[in-house]
């Protein structure tokens, strides 16, 4: 564990700016005296792609590449056309980071709404490929804007990265206190990819016998998830329906205004980024409005990645009791929130 922490800070869009600013605060409240924190504010997103045309240059990279950590707020702005940050950014940076982790805890606390009856238990996370599948661009379109149009988008699956998602993935399900791990596909149709998947997550569990395991196409899944959440523990999955069950996750839990993720590089080699889930909501930004909560909990867990355990352990305390005592009472702002969370860190 570092006594120091160099920390890229990305803002981002719309309400990225008022979020990032209160999990700056929590976590400059919980650190230990005694270890060091230095931030860099960098200026990507909508606003600098206006200017001069750029999402994020190889110089940008380097400089990146120097942190320990990146905590973002959120990229994307309606002014910008659809794809060119998501791509020329988020996947851009995913890539050259080599984010193969991409970690959604799903986790109902006390005082969050779930829209599922009963209030079933529900605590889980999805470790989601982050590096290959449909997303790699491997595709192409030939006779663009004719009726005799035809698009490819092709999923690329390799062992190598198939194998190190789900080696991660056995090692968090082993360290939970339930030890279960699902493995989410679709092999009865998707039989190249899906079979391979199955293979891979067959021949790495011999290694793991204290983990209990099951393989779910997706489709079965979305339902048990809405259906039975509590049924699950750790779910491994590629790209693609990660990209789709994780929404579904947060939504079950509460809403991606309290979801947290991870985009992981494992072995340290370059900094993983830590981001909430929702998007820039350009249309309440500056109004103090959104919730820092989600922002907070990435926090929470830049800390956990980097060793800092016991201080990621508060932080999603003072969270959960924040959220437990909101019911009923009126709404805060951004800041009030985050002046409640600074004071349970502290206090």
């Amino acid at each position: 564990m570092s006594r120091s922490l160099n920390l890229a800070v990305i803002p981002g869009d719309g309400i990225g700016q008022e979020v990032v600013a209160q999990g700056l605060r929590i976590l400059s409240a919980v650190l230990p005296q005694d270890v060091k924190l230095e931030t860099k504010e960098y200026d990507f997103g909508a606003r600098r792609y206006h200017a001069t045309g750029e999402t994020l240059t190889d110089a940008d990279l380097e400089q990146l590449k120097r942190h320990d950590a990146i905590l973002l707020g959120a990229i994307g702005d309606p002014s910008v056309p659809s794809g060119v940050l998501e791509r020329g950014f988020l996947l851009r940076l995913r890539f050259a980071f080599d984010h193969h982790v991409n970690l959604r805890p799903s986790k109902l606390l006390p005082g969050v709404e779930t829209p599922l009856a009963g209030q079933p238990e529900i605590d889980f996370v999805v470790v989601r490929e982050g590096t290959e599948g449909p997303y790699t661009g491997n595709g192409g379109t030939i006779r663009p804007g004719t009726p005799h149009a035809v698009a490819t988008e092709v999923s690329l699956n390799t062992a190598f990265g198939i194998e190190r998602v789900v080696r991660d993935a056995y090692a968090r399900a082993q360290a939970r206190p339930r030890k279960k791990l699902a493995l989410v596909h679709k092999n009865n149709v998707l039989v190249h990819a899906g079979h391979l998947w199955t293979d891979i997550f067959t021949k790495v569990g011999e290694e793991f016998p204290e983990v209990t395991t099951e393989y779910m196409h997706v489709d079965a899944a979305t339902i048990h998830l809405v259906t039975r959440p509590e049924r699950f523990d750790v779910i491994v999955t590629d790209n693609l329906f990660g990209d789709i069950i994780t929404d579904l996750a947060a939504a079950i839990s509460g809403g991606i205004g309290v979801a947290a993720s991870g985009n992981i590089n494992p072995s340290g080699e370059f900094p993983s980024m830590f981001e909430p889930v929702h998007g820039s909501a350009p249309d309440i930004a500056g109004q103090g409005k959104a919730d820092p909560s989600a922002t907070v909990l990435s926090v929470a867990l830049l800390l956990r990645h980097l060793g800092h355990e016991s201080e990621a352990a508060r932080i999603e305390e003072a969270v959960s009791a924040d959220l437990a005592e909101r019911v009923g009472e009126p709404a805060r702002t951004t800041e009030e929130i985050g002046d409640a969370l600074v004071a349970r860190v502290t206090g």
